[in-house]
């Protein structure tokens, strides 16, 4: 039984593809109705619990709270580490903005802890060809903009000493053979049911994915996995990504035994909303609806005060009545992805819902935690010189 599924009628309301990320008129998200139409699992407490076991470190709060909520073989991931078995880590990202913003941290921030908690390699995927494809821009901006990304990238931490970053333009002669595979294994009417291209859709939207599912297999690093390790067939894959890109790997977990590899695992992440409200994702395409990591304080002040949807109150008088409705109120939901101290988010929660405090108070919140993060990010990516980038992005052997 292949995972490769399409739409059901039930889920056609929503519209969620790696391109697009739309809920229901009216609605947000339903993450569930995700993992019945993906066909992944809940992660559950139980999993939770082993997953403190095998690392002896108390899990991210991204886990705790149900942000990381979904996943293909974690199990297997985990019973590979124990067994002293070699695995590693990919991710990505497709360079379309000068800076990355908040949502973008999402799934890097919790890769670099997983890197932490596993010591085990991690290679990052730029697809400059995905962004020239999909958006109006042309090679040299996404180029421009990957350099830039890179830097964002490696100031938030990752060790340079088991971390391989790379442009998939620069490093397509490596992947080109596991792509070449792939795509053997793969029809016109397979991609087109998976991914929804249309015969109007130009042809290099078709040949993309062999090319971000290639970097699942070790094989495709020769200079980090040798192509003479006896054992290189049985080196595993976890990747960490929002929800939005599992069709890619649904495709490689559908093929992999065909060309001789394990099947990639994945750990799925929600969606960081746009500022607008929980129907849509945080978007480089829509500067209003994001809050970069290149913002001054006056900007990111502006536009959570301007355009972040509240579930508060309209008067002093209805919030201290009624208090909040923290479903649908984004600075909130902004705080359960960043604020790490459970208590204060509890504390928080607790006197915003029932009237205690004024929407501007959680907002003020937000905006002070906001800008300190930029801060800091903002200092660490000033150290991050031409030769840093070089390195991280060089081809050399990891340490791990």
């Amino acid at each position: 039984m292949t995972e490769t599924t399409t739409p059901t009628n039930e889920t056609k309301e929503q519209v969620i593809t790696p391109w697009e990320v739309e809920a229901a008129p009216g609605g947000s998200v339903d993450y569930m109705k995700l993992v019945d139409q993906f066909g992944s699992t809940v992660i559950s407490e139980e999993l939770i619990a082993r997953f403190e076991k095998v690392t002896g470190k108390k899990a991210h709060h991204f886990l705790r709270r149900g942000i990381f909520f979904s996943h293909r073989d974690l199990k297997e991931i985990l019973d590979h580490h124990e067994a002293g078995k070699k695995w590693f880590l990919y991710t990505g990202r497709g360079p379309s903005s000068g800076s990355l913003h908040f949502g973008h941290l999402l799934p890097f921030t919790f890769t670099k802890y997983l890197q932490d908690a596993f010591n085990v390699p991690l290679v990052i995927q730029m697809t400059n060809d995905e962004k020239f494809l999909w958006k109006d821009m042309t090679l040299e901006e996404s180029i421009k903009y990957t350099h830039n990304n890179v830097k964002d990238i490696i100031a938030l931490g990752f060790d340079i000493q088991k971390t391989f970053i790379f442009s998939n333009l620069e490093y397509i002669h490596h992947l080109y053979p596991n792509v070449l595979k792939i795509a053997r294994c793969v029809n016109l009417n397979q991609i087109q049911n998976i991914f929804g291209f249309k015969e109007s859709d130009v042809i290099g939207k078709f040949t993309f994915p062999p090319v971000q599912a290639a970097p699942c297999f070790p094989d495709s690093f020769p200079h980090i996995f040798p192509l003479n390790d006896p054992e290189i067939k049985n080196i595993r894959c976890l990747i960490p990504c929002a929800i939005d890109q599992d069709p890619y790997f649904r495709m490689t977990r559908d093929i992999a035994h065909r060309i001789g590899h394990q099947k990639p695992s994945l750990i799925h992440s929600k969606f960081f909303p746009a500022l607008q409200g929980h129907n849509t994702k945080m978007s480089a395409s829509d500067t209003n609806s994001a809050v970069y990591l290149s913002d001054t304080p006056d900007q990111v002040k502006d536009k959570i005060k301007k355009h972040a949807f509240s579930g508060g109150g309209a008067t002093k008088e209805e919030q201290e009545k009624n208090g909040a409705d923290l479903s649908v109120d984004i600075t909130y939901e902004y705080l359960t992805f960043m604020l790490e101290d459970d208590e204060q988010l509890k504390d928080i929660a607790e006197r915003y819902s029932t009237g205690k405090m004024m929407t501007g108070e959680i907002k003020q919140i937000l905006i002070d935690l906001m800008n300190k993060i930029i801060s800091r990010h903002k200092e660490a990516r000033a150290k991050i010189t031409d030769e840093l980038l070089s390195t991280f992005m060089s081809i050399r052997k990891l340490n791990f």
